[in-house]
């Protein structure tokens, strides 16, 4: 089989991550809460921005890390998402393009801003996290790129974009382009609480539209209501020809048909960060189902990346994982 142009595309939020290193005063002294993710305006957002010490600026987003880790694994992988005509935008276009992605997607006019995530690290390793949504959920029909869908062996679609109903549209108008053109449709729940607010939507998309399936336990548990992964993955069979269940340190399950593949987990010295641990199984599964491998070795790279990612700040891989793959 003739391999495709590209490996995979994805359709989600593009977040531009602001880290900065912060002594606990700094935390106290502009309100910013420990461990944990707090939604703001883009007022505080400008705000924050400019009292960041010393900042790195990288882009982010869930599916947009997916696609770094596919690009790091050495696959073709593209990406769709918005961002606004201003600097974080253009910083997130030249970055994301650096690591090997092909981003064409227009920025937005005016407002609002470019999506952000402010990352206040304190010397004991927490994170107090800020993000303003802003232009990443403006993302329509007319952003979906036909061309780059029908190119590619696989469209990941991220489920934290599923708030609008623009985005469910451009959703379902990717998935139906890339049916039409014979590609598999793959996509992410991204959060528990994304599935509490749209479950029967959800339900919808992955019986009437995808063919690969990413979520952790308590996702697809919650999902289809049942008191346990057994039970779930007993719903899930009946509608969706693969499914991969990551478990955090029990490894992964891989569902497909009647066969279910236990996947374990890359030993791991020190668990860091778990930011970006399904963003980046995803990418070693998605880049092993594209090149045509068993599904055993799609989990198994999987694991390779999502064990890379946890080890170090950052959801992106620091470390080549198709070199720390051995492929």
């Amino acid at each position: 089989m003739t391999r495709a142009a590209y490996d995979v595309v994805a359709v989600g939020n593009a977040i531009v991550d602001v880290l900065a290193q912060v002594d606990f005063p700094f935390i106290e002294r502009h309100g910013l809460v420990p461990a944990s993710m707090t939604l703001i305006d883009e007022e505080r957002a400008v705000a924050l921005t400019d009292l960041f010490p010393n900042k790195v600026i990288a882009p982010g987003g869930s599916a947009a890390n997916t696609m770094t880790g596919v690009a790091s694994f050495g696959g073709r992988a593209g990406y769709m998402g918005k961002v606004a005509d201003d600097r974080l935008g253009a910083e997130f276009t030249n970055a994301f393009r650096a690591d090997g992605v092909r981003y064409e997607t227009p920025p937005r006019p005016g407002q609002p801003a470019t999506a952000r995530c402010l990352i206040a690290v304190t010397p004991d390793g927490q994170r107090a996290m800020n993000t303003f949504l802003g232009a990443s959920t403006l993302l329509d029909v007319n952003d979906v790129d036909r061309a780059l869908i029908e190119s590619a062996s696989v469209l990941f679609l991220e489920g934290y974009l599923f708030d609008r109903d623009e985005a469910k549209a451009a959703f379902v108008h990717a998935s139906e382009i890339a049916k039409g053109a014979g590609r598999k449709v793959s996509v992410t729940l991204s959060d528990v609480f994304c599935v509490e607010r749209h479950r029967e939507s959800f339900r919808h998309l992955v019986e009437h539209h995808i063919d690969i399936l990413f979520a952790n336990e308590n996702e697809i548990i919650n999902l289809y209501q049942t008191a346990d992964l057994d039970s779930a993955l007993a719903e899930a069979r009946k509608v969706c020809p693969y499914v991969a269940v990551t478990r955090s340190e029990k490894g992964s399950v891989i569902a497909a048909g009647e066969t279910t593949h236990v996947i374990k987990p890359e030993p791991v010295a020190r668990v860091l960060d778990t930011t970006g641990a399904g963003d980046q199984y995803a990418a070693g599964f998605l880049f092993g189902f594209a090149t045509n491998r068993p599904l055993p070795e799609c989990g198994r790279l999987g694991s390779v990346a999502a064990a890379e990612v946890i080890s170090h700040m950052g959801p992106r891989p620091e470390t080549n994982l198709k070199v720390l793959a051995g492929i």
